[in-house]
């Protein structure tokens, strides 16, 4: 029996099933584009959607309030439009990800009870990554012929509560679009007919043309700063709530740092500025060597980048990598607004037409190319708060909280810095414009991170620190 916020608890699983398509779909084979080739991308994410019990459900439920059973059958209706996530995926002998659309593979969902209530356990809030596994669903596939891009696991609790832990694989869908299918989920739950969004595939949109130029890395792997807690697989992820008073207040020291009017910091987003500050407090909790060099990876997204857009609907990867490089000691002695400043000059540069088609091209030559860069000593820093995650998801139940759930041995999210909404709890007084900063990080160098974090959140001089 496992244990969370002193209360122990006990999951007991149905058998898996597979929820096909109610109405025929395509059979065809379907080919990504060059960032859902990516082979750092290709893991399942998974996210654990909280819901709080609720005895006003909607009059359309009446008498059949069992949110399993209404989730399971808007699945079955919401895959006729999203037909490619009822298919397998697999990456062939060419290097290239292609997805096979075959309605009888259907998606892994399973129904699980939990033997407390979510107010016992916290609304699962700021769970850690191996309890978090109780409430996702990871089935096995057979890797011969692909595996299952999505599954969907409802855990119900003895309160009337319930979550949705839904795994869906990253070289098919980014945080925009797996934000768009789940919205799609729910309102076909809520009894809508259709999703007020159509899915649109469209990946040739996003595939580059590999030039005969060398690939200009960001940063040489060998120059880069090194920790005495890297290498190593003991990971451990971390939630830290930041108040808008505390990021307005290290906005005010930036300004004074910098000598600068209050116009020249309006234009500083709080993504760069909290950025910058836990980009600086990573690297002095890795103890990284200060004579190498430092690199922050920014998710920056190009939907409406592209010329023209991309399709209301594209629910693809459609982010490019802007990165930035810093000599370790300017990072960690130099002036934080210098660091703000470079974040921003970065973002702008990777808006460009010519850096979009340039980072395309690269990604189609070099689909492995993110994976050999990762080295846990980069951040990679990317940005929930935006993506509307627990809004028009209501179905007769509202949703409260939001849980990744990311896999510790996976490249990618030893590096990860992701900001993120806060949660809609009573007992969690965050307000409008507070973050919550969600950090990967050896276990070793957590606890000096946690030391940056509460000069900022507790009010010392956060740029000068």
């Amino acid at each position: 029996m496992a244990t969370l916020s002193n209360t122990p608890f006990s999951i007991d699983r149905k058998t898996v099933q597979l929820v096909k398509p109610s109405k025929p779909t395509p059979s065809e084979v379907l080919s990504l584009s060059s960032i859902d080739n990516d082979t750092i991308l290709e893991n399942l994410w998974q996210s654990i959607y909280v819901y709080k019990a609720n005895d006003n459900v909607s009059a359309a439920h009446k008498g059949q309030a069992d949110p399993a059973s209404i989730l399971a059958e808007a699945l079955s209706k919401v895959l006729v439009y999203y037909f490619p996530l009822a298919g397998k995926l697999r990456r062939h002998s060419d290097g290239k990800l292609r997805l096979k659309c075959n309605a009888d593979d259907g998606v892994p969902f399973v129904v699980a009870t939990a033997n407390c209530q979510l107010s016992s356990v916290n609304y699962l809030d700021k769970i850690n990554t191996e309890n978090g596994r109780h409430f996702v669903c990871d089935f096995p596939s057979d890797s011969d012929h692909g595996y299952h891009p999505l599954a969907l696991q409802v855990t119900k609790f003895s309160c009337g509560g319930f979550t949705i832990g839904m795994s869906l694989s990253h070289s098919v869908c980014d945080g925009f679009g797996a934000a768009q299918f789940f919205r799609a989920l729910v309102e076909l739950a809520s009894g809508k007919s259709q999703p007020s969004v159509k899915p649109v595939w469209e990946r040739e949109r996003l595939v580059g043309n590999p030039t005969q130029e060398p690939f200009d890395v960001p940063v040489d792997k060998n120059s880069l700063a090194t920790s005495p807690y890297l290498p190593t697989s003991d990971i451990v992820h971390e939630y830290f709530d930041v108040s808008a008073k505390s990021i307005a207040k290290l906005k005010m020291s930036l300004m004074e740092e910098a000598n600068q009017g209050h116009d020249a910091m309006e234009r500083m987003t709080t993504f760069e500025i909290l950025g910058a500050y836990v980009w600086r407090s990573r690297f002095r909790a890795l103890k990284m060597d200060s004579n190498g060099n430092c690199c922050l990876h920014v998710a920056v997204g190009l939907r409406n980048l592209m010329e023209p857009p991309l399709p209301e609907g594209y629910y693809g990867n459609a982010f490019i990598s802007a990165n930035v490089v810093l000599p370790a000691r300017d990072l960690e002695k130099g002036s934080l607004t210098k660091v703000v400043k470079f974040i921003k000059q970065n973002k702008n540069l990777a808006l460009s037409n010519d850096y979009i088609r340039t980072f395309l091209g690269d990604m189609e030559k070099f689909p492995e190319l993110n994976s050999k860069m990762k080295t846990g000593a980069s951040m990679e820093l990317t940005d929930w708060r935006h993506l509307g995650l627990l809004e028009g998801i209501d179905f007769g139940w509202k949703p409260v909280n939001l849980i990744p759930v990311p896999i510790s041995n996976v490249p990618l999210f030893k590096e990860l810095c992701m900001l993120m909404p806060p949660p809609k709890l009573d007992d969690i007084a965050m307000k409008s414009g507070d973050v919550r900063v969600f950090v990967s990080l050896p276990r070793a160098a957590m606890p000096k991170f946690k030391e940056e974090m509460d000069a900022l959140m507790h009010g010392v001089d956060a740029a000068s620190t």
